[in-house]
């Protein structure tokens, strides 16, 4: 096995160079995106959620969908340099199909190595090294902890998404690469190509709990995944305080071939 490289950081303005990174990497690490005012915030915000429909609670609280409860969480739906490397690797006209908020307190246990979305498994013996794979669905973190190596980090395997296939049972390593911890502080962003195998991983820490906001991008062909689904309903409150681009994130797209 070969000693993992450091992950590399980019400013929100290198959108060009992230497009890149996520072709070559899968994934890509923003330090510095949200002011801790804001973390904070944020946290107390995730402290106020009430379980509804498929939420879950206990050692891991997931809340789906936390856009539709109070306008707060509209601005990380767009934010300036991560909606821009949404686009340009989703196509501008990208949506979202879910934002999700988790406290993972002591006792969490991470799900193992595995890919969140693949489109078609693809020959890659057949393919040239620099070919660039199609993006479907994308996934922002926004931490909103420091993530230490107890905390639950996010664990990755650069390039994996290459595989184009998933991970076998209990595969540990992908052309001789192991899942590399994603090590940030609070604040910082990991945006990643639903293709690239990654894990969770457990809280050991004994008295800290890892606060995270999670943003699904995919293509506008892809449907929302807004539960409860066929009961959902937008809370006009929220809408009324949408901008433009909010908005058509949220569905309100341009008529087309394909409405």
């Amino acid at each position: 096995m070969t000693e993992p490289d450091p992950l590399p950081t980019y400013g929100l303005g290198q959108t060009q160079a992230m497009l890149e990174g996520l072709h070559r990497d899968g994934c890509v690490v923003i330090p510095g995106v949200i002011p801790a005012p804001l973390v904070e915030e944020a946290r107390r915000a995730i402290d106020r959620l009430e379980p509804t429909h498929w939420d879950m609670t206990g050692e891991t609280d997931h809340y789906k969908n936390v856009f539709n409860r109070d306008p707060f969480w509209l601005q990380f739906l767009d934010w300036p340099g991560v909606i821009d490397l949404a686009e340009a690797a989703l196509k501008p006209s990208c949506h979202v199909i879910g934002q999700t908020a988790w406290r993972s307190h002591p006792g969490h246990r991470g799900v193992g190595l595995h890919l969140d979305y693949l489109a078609m498994e693809l020959p890659t013996e057949a393919l040239p090294a620099d070919w660039p794979i199609p993006m479907f669905i994308c996934t922002t973190h926004y931490f909103l902890s420091d993530i230490t190596i107890d905390l639950c980090p996010t664990y990755v395997i650069p390039g994996s998404h290459r595989a184009a296939r998933r991970p076998a049972r209990w595969a540990y390593e992908w052309n001789g690469r192991v899942p590399q911890p994603v090590l940030c502080r609070a604040g910082d962003v990991l945006f990643f190509r639903s293709d690239l195998w990654h894990s969770g991983s457990d809280n050991l820490s004994g008295d800290r709990t890892r606060y995270l906001l999670q943003v699904h991008y995919s293509r506008r062909e892809f449907a929302h995944h807004f539960a409860p689904y066929l009961d959902w309903r937008f809370n006009p409150d929220v809408i009324a305080r949408c901008t433009e681009r909010q908005l058509r994130l949220l569905g309100d797209h341009p008529a087309g071939a394909y409405d």
